[in-house]
């Protein structure tokens, strides 16, 4: 009888052992080159980041991202070959600054906070912010 009882719960956490490993474990998502947004930012939060850039400037993803010179057809997101990266995260930093300082925004890193100034407020859903002519603003 212990014997019987000794083979059933040995079978038994053998099947859970082997169950185990065909369930999927939850894989840490680590974007290569981010040097403005968190590191450790979710899929969600930085999707709704490059969203908001590409409405704020109207543009799509090739707008700053270069293409890979390995895959034909996709994107490289982490090179830096397109001065328009650089730029961006230039100005990310820029309006952060702006935040901090005038609006008192103390999590500028949130990709989901609500600011003050941010890319649309002076793009408007253009690559190049208008200039203003001084003369008409009286």
């Amino acid at each position: 009888m212990k014997l019987k009882a000794i083979i059933t719960l040995g079978l038994l956490l053998s099947i859970v052992v082997l169950m185990s490993a065909f369930i999927p474990m939850p894989q840490e998502r680590i974007y290569k080159n981010l040097k403005v947004l968190p590191k450790d930012i979710s899929k969600e939060d930085l999707g709704t980041v490059m969203d908001g850039f590409k409405t704020s400037l109207g543009v799509k993803c090739n707008y700053c991202h270069a293409a890979s010179e390995t895959e034909k057809g996709k994107l490289d997101f982490a090179s830096d070959a397109k001065p328009e990266k650089e730029t961006a995260r230039m100005m990310m930093l820029m309006t952060a600054k702006i935040n901090k300082k005038f609006f008192h925004v103390k999590d500028v890193k949130n990709p989901n906070a609500i600011l003050p100034v941010s890319c649309i407020t002076c793009h408007n859903g253009k690559e190049r912010p208008a200039t203003l002519d001084p003369a008409t603003l009286k």
